[in-house]
């Protein structure tokens, strides 16, 4: 048995390197060729283009290791079958269940590879890779924002402005709700503008709203200026969302959401990208499964037709996981639900074509 899979893994092993190596290839060609117009454009030395292209090597790796396996197994099994070894294996005694039994090991080795690998090398490259790009092609962050809703840490207040203006930090069309600790409404300030001053901010131009002295009624104020500290809550938190997961580890994204969920800000994409970060380490099991119960089925045309079910099956599994991941972008379902129903979804099915596999 032993020697049986030792001859597994020597045929398996070498197409796996093979095929990775090629599609990191073909994500850095898609790169290259998608944006050749805007380097063109701005300019861009082929040093810089190079340098883009190295940081962009270890999230290559990452994106071509689910497709390399998936092609690996079916043309390794389906090699098997043509050649007539898997009619030999069989009539041994040996069982498909106990033949692919290499490819789960080295599944599992590249779930913790690609998990740690992806938080150490490839997050911290990807994010070098994209401050290089946006630079070489002059694109700063766009972080004033239009229509943004901010709660204090506590809770008590709550500010809306029709705009905010990162450059010059200020706001624009604001209302500030204050509340007690049991939600209850103490008064409402309508300012035409606020500016950032040192530790707060100042309102220009109030109306305030609060309760008179038998608590039935609101009265009404105006003030030319307010300058309070408990209105304190920092610029950053009113700028546009323009963090990216895919360029955190997984404590800073938590850590992140977290502060999202304080400032009452959306936090359903987020956190759905953040759940993506452990089912897509997952991945290789659901290739194996897949491609175990395919391998098989291939005769004729083994190489060709191994490349067109591994890219259907991928582009498949991809579309569904977006679809999902948008659902709870949306608020449709829970973000957990976005980033794992792929998952589950090709498990089953994974798990229900191997046992109608031929054993």
């Amino acid at each position: 048995m032993k020697t049986i899979h030792m001859m597994v893994l020597k045929s398996f092993l070498p197409v796996l390197v093979g095929t990775v190596v090629f599609f990191v290839l073909v994500w850095q060609l898609m790169d290259i060729f998608g944006n050749i117009v805007r380097y063109l454009t701005k300019d861009v030395s082929l040093e810089d283009i190079g340098i883009i292209a190295l940081y962009y090597i270890p999230k290559c790796v990452i994106y071509s290791l689910p497709i390399g396996l998936l092609f690996s197994i079916t043309f390794t099994l389906g090699n098997f079958y043509m050649n007539n070894e898997l009619i030999s294996i069989y009539g041994s005694g040996i069982s498909l269940y106990r033949l692919i039994i290499p490819f789960f090991i080295v599944g599992i080795l590249l779930c913790f590879f690609m998990f740690f690998f992806e938080e150490k090398v490839a997050i911290p490259s990807f994010k070098l890779k994209n401050q290089i790009y946006k630079r070489v092609l002059d694109m700063p962050e766009p972080y004033s924002n239009h229509n943004v809703a901010v709660k204090a840490a506590d809770n008590k207040i709550v500010y809306q402005a029709s705009f905010y203006n990162d450059k010059l930090k200020t706001l624009t069309g604001v209302t500030i709700l204050e509340r007690d600790e049991e939600g209850n409404l103490l008064s409402r300030i309508e300012a035409e503008s606020a500016e950032w001053k040192d530790t707060n901010w100042v309102l220009k131009n109030c109306t305030v709203y609060s309760w008179d002295d038998t608590n039935d009624h609101f009265k009404e104020e105006s003030l030319p200026e307010i300058d309070s500290e408990k209105f304190s809550e920092k610029p950053g938190v009113f700028q546009k969302l323009t963090r990216n997961i895919d360029e955190m580890e997984y404590t800073d994204a938590y850590d992140w959401i977290i502060s999202l969920k304080k400032a009452g800000r959306p936090y359903q994409g987020a956190l759905s990208e953040f759940y993506k970060k452990f089912s897509f380490a997952l991945t290789p099991l659901i290739v194996i499964l897949v491609s175990c119960s395919i391998g098989g089925l291939l005769k004729k045309n083994v190489l060709l037709l191994s490349l067109f079910l591994s890219i259907c099956i991928i582009v498949v599994y991809y579309v569904t996981q977006m679809l999902a991941m948008t659902l709870a972008n949306f608020g449709y379902i829970h973000p957990f639900w976005g980033a794992w129903s792929a998952f589950f979804l090709f498990a089953g099915l994974g798990i229900f074509f191997l046992k109608l596999a031929r054993t």
